[in-house]
């Protein structure tokens, strides 16, 4: 493992890790390798062979033991548990660091959903509810998460009950915001950065390759003609990956982008199944249609700059309670609020929830998810949940 983590923590770039990888077949290989062995291989510049040449084993166990902290899971290439279909692309990540429960995404039909920051009213009503049907019909949904397109396309697969991979352009430690948790309690947050590492703008385009490589098939919501969207969807090609677009009106900036890739032969998307049906033969089981076409209208976390604090509900205030009960409650549904009071004080088991709420059980999952994005309701192992408020 020792060498894994050094190999992952090496300042190189991908490229140059897998140009090792190539010669040496794994990271010890690679470590002791002969002196000079790293600057005579293609792919490593001169520059990446001094850094390795280093060959410092001791910043190892300090990421091993800042994982330890945080509650990360490090799969290496060479773990079981790694996904297939990530380690066949070009310059795989060497390790993932994994928080939360990482789904078998090699059986699942995983859509990466795409757009820009600067979304219109339309391109984030779209993304949350064509991720919300996917979500719905049994489709794992891989978001970078940052503002815009992205995380409307997580909230709207949250608020289906689905199960969300979020994508960090950073080290975990840098994803501090309340929908990065939603995410990781419903499913993973992944970064190929351990802890500690310093930012670089870089992250940002290499994640593209790991989203990409993570999924079947990208679907482009909204996105101008120059765009990092459109960065993303060449990526996704050259992966050999299905590409799918929302269209939009012909006069938008803001869909000039996705609808450049509708003339280039994306696949026209109207709804979830125009793209889940592209994948039902080929994962049979995997995907049930679903009538569910909206997203509830129910107030979702705001995104959070990659890195900012985050100003979350939960926040404990100085004197370390929490914000007041009727605070917390204005607003809710009445469902919600019946599934809330069917919660104890202690943490409840689902079918205890159920059966003393008297709703469905697809209605108390749905309502439980949406209020455990509010911050009101904590999840538990063994199907169990929490209640976060407290009277005053």
């Amino acid at each position: 493992m020792e060498y894994w983590l050094w190999l992952s923590s090496c300042a190189v770039s991908p490229r140059a890790k897998a140009a090792l990888l190539d010669r040496f077949g794994d990271a010890e290989g690679a470590f002791l390798a002969p002196a000079g062995a790293f600057s005579r291989l293609e792919g490593v510049s001169g520059q990446e062979a001094e850094t390795l040449e280093k060959r410092d084993l001791r910043g190892a166990g300090e990421i091993a033991e800042a994982c330890r902290r945080q509650g990360l899971r490090i799969l290496t290439l060479q773990d079981a548990a790694y996904p297939v279909r990530l380690r066949n692309i070009f310059a795989p990540p060497v390790v993932l660091y994994v928080r939360g429960e990482l789904p078998p995404l090699d059986l699942s039909v995983a859509i990466a959903v795409v757009g820009t920051r600067r979304a219109s009213s339309y391109g984030l009503k779209m993304a949350r509810d064509l991720a919300f049907q996917m979500a719905a019909s049994g489709a794992v949904i891989l978001s970078g998460l940052t503002a815009g397109i992205d995380a409307e396309a997580a909230q709207g697969a949250l608020l289906a009950g689905g199960r969300v991979i979020g994508v960090l352009g950073t080290p975990h430690e840098e994803a501090r915001g309340e929908l990065a948790r939603s995410v990781a309690a419903r499913g993973a947050l992944l970064s190929e950065y351990p802890p500690g590492t310093a930012r670089m703008r870089s992250f940002f385009r290499d994640r593209n390759r790991i989203t990409a490589g993570l999924s079947v098939g990208v679907l482009a919501v909204e996105a101008p003609e120059k765009s990092g969207t459109r960065l993303f969807v060449e990526e996704a090609l050259g992966q050999g990956r299905e590409v799918f677009a929302v269209p939009g009106n012909a006069d938008a900036e803001s869909s000039a982008g996705t609808l450049a890739m509708l003339k280039e032969g994306a696949k026209l998307a109207t709804c979830g199944w125009d793209v889940l049906g592209e994948f039902e033969a080929l994962y049979p089981g995997a995907l049930r249609r679903s009538g569910r076409l909206h997203a509830p209208e129910e107030a979702a976390p705001e995104p959070e700059p990659e890195g900012a604090k985050p100003a979350s509900a939960l926040d404990k205030g100085a004197d370390g309670g929490y914000i007041d009960l009727k605070q917390q409650l204005a607003g809710l549904s009445e469902d919600q609020l019946r599934v809330l009071a069917a919660m104890e004080a202690e943490p409840a088991h689902i079918d205890d929830i159920v059966e003393r709420s008297g709703l469905p059980v697809a209605k108390v999952l749905g309502q439980l998810t949406i209020l455990e994005i509010k911050g009101i309701v904590g999840r538990l192992p063994g199907r169990r949940f929490e209640r976060k408020i407290t009277k005053k």
